[in-house]
């Protein structure tokens, strides 16, 4: 059954991110077999068990137990129930687009910014300058630990996980904003394009110090923000 009074009765009834209690039926390697009430099992696959390695299903579940799941996936021409144990993100990537706005909480604040929990798999980004449309030496001069604050998606990159947000942009358009594409490269001036085809013929590789001091400092950025993405989920399942 459900965890409100409106329990499905079949798979007609059941929608993605649905939440269930249902009763282990069989194991199997692959997984388990859950009754949810619906006239067929749902399957819950031993990848979607813990957010931790699962070497045998057995050390996490036994015929017989109460679990709570969520639906993941309907085949309804097939008959077909995924289901998980994971908790599922309120907003998922499918429903995070440059131009959405969500409401969330201020989880984390960096000299550079602040990090805002809205419900996603992983917190946004919110950079000082996207705090105020005027000039901020400290993000803490506008935002707070724990504060409620509503952002704006100004740029998703779903292949790094990246979400970048911004308080500004609700009162005036984003200047600017970046889909899954990586940036382009800048096209090398004609005093490079030459000296680099000259030491080509001298079998010589070309030196582009430029490029790679960006690329370079654009790799440690990438690390920091990971890093500190890192810290703030561990912190969250801490707390939890």
């Amino acid at each position: 059954m459900t965890t409100d009074n409106s329990a499905p009765t079949s798979i007609d009834d059941l929608t993605p991110k649905m939440q269930l209690e249902g009763t282990v039926k069989k194991i199997e390697l692959f997984g388990a077999l859950v009754d949810i009430g619906v006239g067929r099992p749902g399957l819950l696959h031993i990848s979607q068990l813990s957010d931790k390695h699962v070497k045998n299903v057995t050390d996490v579940l036994n015929e017989g137990d109460r679990v709570t799941v969520w639906v993941q996936d309907i085949d309804r021409a097939r008959g077909r129930i995924s289901l998980t144990m994971l908790k599922p993100p309120s907003v998922s990537w499918d429903e995070i687009t440059v131009g959405s706005v969500f409401t969330g909480k201020v989880v984390r604040v960096e000299k550079f910014g602040v990090f805002v929990d809205f419900g996603a798999e992983r917190p946004g980004l919110v950079h000082i300058s996207e705090l105020a449309k005027g000039y901020v030496g400290d993000p803490s001069e506008v935002v707070q630990l724990d504060d409620s604050i509503e952002v704006k998606v100004i740029g998703v990159n779903r292949r790094k996980k990246q979400i970048d947000l911004s308080v500004r942009a609700l009162e005036e358009p984003a200047q600017a904003a970046y889909t899954d594409d990586e940036p382009e490269e800048n096209l090398p001036t004609a005093m490079e394009l030459a000296l680099r085809q000259a030491l080509e013929k001298a079998d010589l590789d070309f030196p582009n110090t430029r490029t790679n001091k960006r690329r370079m400092k654009k790799n440690k950025r990438h690390a920091e923000r990971e890093d500190i993405f890192a810290r703030t989920l561990q912190q969250h399942s801490t707390n939890d």
